[in-house]
């Protein structure tokens, strides 16, 4: 109860005040009354200065009072300088505004761990080898068969778990309503609920008897986030059925496929599926995706791993690696005629447990380093800004040397002035930190739909929390330490009578702003070089030829509800759209180009040695060519009744093939292909020969990153899906509706899954890309201001100390060049330091860059000279000021004042 008086009247200081000078009045009063004198009664109480101090300490908190006296104080000598302040408060703001938006940015898709029981314990399974190019790969799709494989293997030792991707390729129609909703659904094993400890918030979850054979439960379990957006956490959910299809757009509910599927139970709050920046709205038995559960070619599951209790990791891992040696000598058996040095890639292959207690995704895969990368020139910025303010704040203490030598002359010790300091700095850290989170506050959402394209966009849970707030919190103290402590130090160890006499600024405080003023150069060079790096990357991927014209083409995913068509059937509905007025042209393929889809296979030239090479094939119906403007250079077309270069009743059958000019340059030397034959691998050892009759020019195949392949284009293979490529005269998004209702008049049993742009591929192919470049120059131009800002305080301040000094030596002749060289020259030293520093800096980080970068390395003569030139250019904007306030100094007057 004492400590809580105490502090309590830390709020009422004045009627403390009259209560201690009352309590003394009365015992002075009282020693009158027993016949002293008041004088002697005085002298006998002594010092009422000194009982008053020895009150007030029995009676508050004496370093809390103090501590509150010098907030009160800062506030003062802020409001004092408000130019300077709110220079400062900016340029803070910004910095940790920003850096508090990249954390929740990493924090929601690489920190945050999964809410399940014992995240710590939880691994999913990786295959590290060597591509066809020799290149280190990673892959952590597997197929079903695969997962039993790997079950049996461990079974005593440790529980696995498989999960499929979350997606939006399905269409749920509830039996409360006819229209479909696209939702993402998500294919799990029974077990995986139970696993991960999690209880249901509604009903029941998934179990293992839900997951034994294929069809077997059609059962679902929604998400609380779901349950509550959708049905409005209505009890009565349980029961109720609903159909799952593909997508299919356009078709009414009576003609969609799919099964029935009950509505079993909710999942717990905040359980939003093992995909971070995916919210699954419908969890599914693996089991139910019957078509390709027994499929050991269909890659679409990630294998989770729990060791049991007893079990390390390595004992886990090595029967793992068992199987998988196995798969991959009878896989080798079975494609002996692929190329030797892919078939050494997948032998030398390890398998990897790697931590999953943050979830496990393709969207921390894809953004892992670019997240990082962001971060650190974030940390950059905030670190040339904390350099900036320190920098002010040590010519603040500079100009407060008579003040701080009145303060020791009088007994203030070294501890008492540095907390005077520091309370300043963390003054300006809070305010600049509320001004952050709001800035962070706007900025994390608005970078998020930036992650990918809007039909299919990524939520992501930035719901401000103790996370945030302790980050937040720890952020201010780093920034007010980092760029408080210094002047703080410096202002303590103030010599009196040396500041008292009025002295020049002292060498050891000119150095120390030189070396802030050359770490605020270095770190905006470093942040000027990344940046230029990731502008241009972007640009060059932007501007890059793609050999065709993806302006005024639609890609129309469509599907056979009846299973596999022949190619008759489609080519015949691509001429029936081509027909259709605003449509100049239509055609088919396998898939577009840069969806990034590939389909590989090995070719050799009859009598160039035994070793096969890989190209680029892609099935493509009459007119594709025209129809994507890919240019002719010899040869013709296909026609109807051109073959496939295939296995057909165990034996190969000729076929007929269309080559760009990689192909051409890659296996005859450039010389022109058309007539010509080669083979094609199309079974174990086995190869079939295609003829060549046509030769088109290069044209981008699955991404924009990716150099020019060699390319085979084949007639269309029959199928239960393809995809049309629909050209306009004008904007094509138009005629999506009637090119929809087109297709379903022809083929009421197709599907048509979705339709968009051709150039959506490659919007899709650049979002690292855009991302990097946006952010960093944004970054790079906070950088550069901030820098200007800096330098311009650091020679204001010059001229401002060095006043006299440059009065005497105009008043003895000194030309304006060469006032402005002396108030300049240590500047432009620690520029230049600064700006040497940040470019080996970023020379040192291109290695890490180097994946992220095309057709540019950061050796390149324009990527050092770019940021040199913005920081120089900046250097003398800033310098302009003081210099033309250096040369207006009136000499006389100057004089006459000192």
């Amino acid at each position: 109860m004492s400590w809580i008086r105490r502090f309590a009247n830390l709020f009422r200081q004045d009627a403390l005040d009259r209560e201690i000078a009352e309590e003394l009045q009365s015992h002075l009063a009282e020693a009158i009354e027993r016949g002293r004198p008041a004088a002697q009664a005085e002298r006998a109480l002594g010092s009422a200065l000194r009982y008053r101090e020895q009150s007030r300490d029995l009676k508050l908190l004496p370093w809390l009072e103090s501590l509150a006296k010098d907030v009160v104080f800062g506030w003062r000598q802020l409001n004092k300088h408000r130019a300077a302040s709110a220079a400062a408060v900016l340029s803070l703001g910004l910095a940790i505004g920003a850096t508090t938006a990249a954390f929740r940015l990493v924090d929601a898709v690489l920190l945050r761990t999964l809410p399940v029981a014992h995240p710590e314990r939880l691994y999913f399974l990786s295959l590290s080898y060597t591509d066809r190019e020799g290149r280190p790969a990673d892959l952590d799709n597997f197929s079903y068969p695969d997962f039993r494989q790997y079950r049996d293997a461990v079974a005593d030792r440790a529980d696995l778990l498989v999960v499929g991707p979350t997606h939006t390729r399905a269409d749920a129609f509830f039996a409360s309503g006819g229209e479909s909703e696209r939702r993402y659904r998500q294919y799990v094993s029974g077990n995986v609920f139970g696993i991960f400890g999690l209880r249901p918030a509604l009903g029941r979850l998934l179990t293992p008897n839900d997951d034994t054979a294929p069809g077997w439960q059609p059962v679902a379990v929604l998400s609380y986030d779901y349950w509550t957006r959708r049905f409005g956490r209505d009890p009565h959910i349980l029961g109720q059925t609903f159909r799952m299809s593909e997508e299919s757009d356009g078709l009414p509910p009576e003609r969609r496929g799919g099964d029935r599927f009950e509505i079993v139970g909710v999942a717990p709050k905040g359980f939003t599926g093992t995909d971070p920046g995916l919210f699954t709205d419908i969890f599914i038995p693996d089991m139910m995706n019957a078509r390709v559960i027994d499929n050991d070619g269909w890659g679409w599951l990630r294998i989770w791993v729990r060791p049991k209790p007893g079990f390390s990791l390595e004992q886990v891992r090595q029967p793992l690696q068992a199987v998988y040696a196995r798969s991959i000598q009878e896989w080798v058996r079975n494609h002996q005629y692929a190329p030797p040095r892919a078939l050494a890639g997948y032998l030398g292959g390890k398998v990897q447990l790697l931590p999953a207690a943050q979830g496990a995704s393709r969207i921390q895969q894809e953004y892992r380093r670019p997240l990082l990368i962001l971060a650190g020139l974030v940390v950059l910025v905030l670190l040339l800004a904390c350099a900036n303010t320190g920098n002010l704040l040590a010519a603040q203490a500079a100009a407060r040397a008579r003040e701080m030598a009145l303060r020791v002359s009088i007994g203030a010790g070294r501890w008492r002035l540095i907390q005077l300091v520091l309370v300043e700095s963390a003054l300006l850290a809070a305010i600049a930190s509320a001004l952050g989170m709001l800035f962070a506050a706007w900025a994390a959402p608005w970078v998020v739909p930036m992650l990918h394209l809007s039909g299919d966009p990524i939520r992501l849970v930035l719901a401000t929390g103790w996370r945030e707030a302790a980050f937040s919190a720890a952020l201010a103290l780093a920034v007010a330490v980092l760029f408080g402590l210094v002047p703080a130090l410096r202002a303590s160890s103030v010599q009196p009578l040396g500041a008292l006499r009025g002295g020049e600024d002292p060498h050891s405080r000119r150095r120390l702003r030189n070396v802030l003023l050359a770490a605020q150069m270095a770190f905006c060079v470093l942040v000027q070089f990344v940046a230029g790096l990731f502008v241009t990357t972007f640009e060059r991927l932007s501007n890059r030829p793609l050999g065709f014209s993806p302006q005024h083409v639609l890609v129309i995913y469509a599907a056979s509800g009846a299973g596999s068509q022949p190619t008759r059937v489609w080519t015949q509905l691509a001429e029936r759209l081509g027909r259709l007025p605003g449509v100049t042209s239509a055609s088919l393929a396998s898939f577009p180009l840069l969806s990034a889809d590939a389909w590989a296979r090995t070719v050799r030239v009859p009598g160039q040695g035994p070793d096969p090479r890989t190209a680029y094939f892609l099935s493509v119906a009459p007119a594709f060519f025209d129809t994507m403007r890919i240019g002719w250079i010899e040869g013709r077309d296909f026609r109807p009744g051109d073959g496939n270069a295939l296995l057909k009743d165990g034996q190969p059958q000729a076929g007929v093939g269309i080559v760009n000019q990689a192909f051409a340059r890659t296996y005859f030397n450039g010389r022109d292909p058309v007539g010509l034959s080669v083979e094609v691998g199309v079974g174990n050892q086995i190869y079939a020969p295609i003829e060549i009759i046509g030769y088109v020019r290069d044209a981008a195949y699955a991404n924009l990153r990716e150099p020019t392949r060699p390319i085979v284009y084949v007639p269309l293979l029959s199928g239960a899906d393809q995809s049309i490529l629909v050209r306009t005269a004008g904007d094509p998004l138009p005629l999506a509706p009637l090119l929809r209702r087109e297709i379903l008049q022809a083929r009421p049993d197709f599907l048509v899954h979705q339709i968009q742009p051709q150039s959506n591929f490659i919007d899709w192919g650049l979002l690292h890309e855009r991302l990097l470049a946006l952010l960093s120059f944004f970054f790079a131009v906070v950088a550069l201001v901030l820098a200007a800002i800096g330098l311009y305080g650091v020679l204001n301040y010059a001229v401002a100390q060095r006043r006299r000094e440059i009065g005497i030596r105009m008043a003895l002749g000194a030309r304006s060049a060469q006032v402005v060289h002396r108030v300049t020259a240590d500047g432009a030293v620690m520029v230049s330091l600064g700006a040497a520093l940040g470019v080996a800096a970023g020379l040192a980080s291109g290695r890490f860059l180097e994946t992220l970068l095309f057709e540019v390395k950061p050796t390149d003569p324009t990527a050092v000279l770019a940021p040199l030139l913005a920081l120089m250019a900046t250097a003398l904007l800033a310098a302009v000021p003081p210099a033309i306030r250096a040369v207006r100094i009136d000499p006389a007057r100057t004089l006459r004042n000192e």
